[in-house]
């Protein structure tokens, strides 16, 4: 329930503190007084749209904060905690609003995006209007207030999620069929490019490798001669060859480091020397051996290597990166062939979501079916008790799986005979606009009892209504006070009488300035303010003997 209420230079409030009780609250006061300021300012605390001009004259800036308690609403409680803004037992809720229109949102003191003000605002109270009568003339808003009514938040929130799953698998399978002659076009590419691809079967590192075989035996001829030549050389020659040469030179400086030993280092490199050049020579004789001349592998190898390049170049890549490619356009063919089966897979989800959406959607109309009787029995009721003897409602309920949305698949409509003899018709084409307003009032006092929002505010719902109608409708705002916090503006004596508490609204002006206050009343000034209801600004003797009858404490 709502607790506190504060509003600094907001329209022509100045500042204001107002405390609310359990039960019944009326707000009263004169045509022009700003009843209904405080309603205004604490939509702003829930989220509602907002802009420069509700700053008071010569202020910088509006500031407003809503105090609630969270004993009887758990649900909001857990929301606080999920979104790590729980500050024990207590919510506030504030709104500031600075001077260029921009506006910040507070939770428990805490900066917050403004949809988080609505989110915990919806659970934390709900504000019906004036214009609420209007709203009734609309189907969506029926089946809103059907939906209030039934009381089935798990089921419409399966439903709600079963029409975005379906509408997500039509979108899915509508993008694939979107794409589908560019994914066909691109196939058809991919199959010419693998056909090629696949013929010639790149290997990884096979291009290197073919490269260096190839520049080998192109060149063996070559290869072949030199090593031979550098043979000879190194160990082959008759006379001189690098062998005998450096065994010679070996000689000679074995000699000189008998006579002087620090030459052995050189003995030693020279010795090392002659162990190189033998195993170097039987590389090269090796090599040499092993060196063909084979005009055929070198053909083929010739072929390979330009027919690697060829396709290197119509790819616009390098050789060596020819097999990467195969590779990627094979996983790039298997990927859109597998697009192609899950075009079956999607038309599948279509079907069973849509199975399911429906199946919730007839588990809805079934309950909103029987629920609707019981509804429209109550509203009769109560019209009756709002002097409407002939008075009759009933609710048609059309299902359509063709408008399947994610409230069902249900046509709300509400249809009244307010005379005796008088055919149903949509409230439309039959109500007046006091009629419609009784009836707006008994729908949202009845849908009202089944929510779980702690705290009703009933803006000048009662606009139209008189005499003993009045009366009723203040009983039935006093006894739906007793299980939910009601906060009510009102011109009609006969409902603030009902209340438990009661605000005054006044208006000041000094100078230039206009100031807005609230008071809240006693005993003796609630009976002078329903005098005043009752017959205008000459409070009587009479006026304060019927004000005595209409106040309940």
């Amino acid at each position: 329930m709502i607790t506190q209420l504060t509003i600094n230079n907001f329209a022509i409030v100045d500042q204001l503190l107002v405390d609310f009780t359990t039960g019944m609250t009326a707000i009263t006061g004169e045509t022009g007084a700003g009843k209904s300021i405080a309603i205004d300012a604490l939509g702003l605390c829930l989220g509602n749209r907002s802009d420069a001009s509700a700053i008071r004259n010569g202020a910088n800036r509006v500031d407003i904060s809503a105090s609630f308690i969270l004993d009887d609403t758990p649900a909001a409680y857990e929301w606080l905690i999920e979104n790590q803004l729980d500050e024990g037992n207590e919510c506030i809720l504030r709104r500031v609003i600075n001077q260029d229109g921009r506006s910040k949102a507070f939770i428990n003191g805490r900066a917050v995006p403004i949809s988080q003000l609505k989110d915990i605002g919806q659970m934390l109270i709900q504000i019906h209007g004036q214009h609420e009568p209007q709203r009734l003339l609309r189907s969506d808003y029926q089946q809103l207030l059907l939906n209030h009514y039934m009381n089935e938040p798990t089921l419409l929130a399966q439903m709600h999620q079963a029409h975005k799953n379906w509408k997500t698998a039509c979108q899915a399978y509508q993008q694939y069929e979107t794409t589908r002659q560019d994914r066909e076009a691109h196939l058809q590419l991919l199959q010419y490019q693998l056909k090629e691809l696949n013929e010639f079967s790149p290997i990884e590192g096979e291009y290197q490798q073919i490269d260096e075989e190839y520049k080998r035996l192109s060149n063996s001829e070559q290869l072949i001669n030199l090593s031979q030549q550098s043979i000879m050389i190194l160990d082959e020659a008759d006379e001189y060859n690098v062998s005998n040469l450096l065994s010679s030179v070996k000689n000679s400086v074995q000699e000189l480091s008998e006579l002087d030993p620090t030459l052995n280092n050189i003995l030693n490199m020279l010795e090392e020397a002659a162990i190189q050049i033998k195993e170097a020579s039987y590389e090269l004789r090796h090599y040499s051996e092993s060196l063909e001349i084979d005009p055929a592998r070198v053909m083929q190898l010739e072929q390979r290597l330009s027919k690697q390049i060829a396709l290197a170049r119509k790819h616009h890549i390098a050789p060596e990166a020819l097999p990467e490619l195969h590779h990627n356009l094979l996983n790039e063919f298997k990927q859109i062939n597998q697009q192609d089966e899950q075009g079956e897979q999607l038309k599948a989800d279509i079907s069973k979501y849509h199975q399911i959406a429906l199946e919730l959607a007839t588990k809805l109309h079934q309950k909103r079916v029987t629920v609707s009787k019981t509804l429209a029995k109550k509203v009769t009721t109560i019209m009756h008790e709002l002097s409407m003897p002939n008075g009759q409602l009933s609710i048609d309920i059309t299902f359509d799986e063709n408008r399947l949305n994610e409230s069902g698949a249900d046509q709300v409509t509400f249809l009244v005979s307010t005379n005796a003899g008088q055919i149903l018709q949509p409230l439309a084409k039959v109500a007046s606009g006091g009629e419609l307003s009784r009836i707006a009032l008994a729908i949202q006092v009845l849908t009202a009892q089944k929510m779980d929002t702690p705290a009703l505010i009933f803006d000048e719902i009662d606009v139209g209504i008189s005499g003993p109608t009045a009366a009723k409708v203040g009983q039935l705002l006093r006894q739906l006070g007793e299980s939910t916090q009601v906060i009510t503006v009102t011109h009609l004596p006969q409902v603030a009488g009902q209340a438990n508490q009661h605000y005054f609204v006044s208006k000041q002006t000094s100078g230039k300035q206009t100031t807005t206050d609230m008071q809240r009343l006693d005993k003796n000034g609630r009976l002078n303010e329903l005098a005043r209801l009752l017959g205008g600004d000459k409070i009587t003797d009479a006026t304060l003997a019927n004000a005595k009858e209409l106040l309940i404490i």
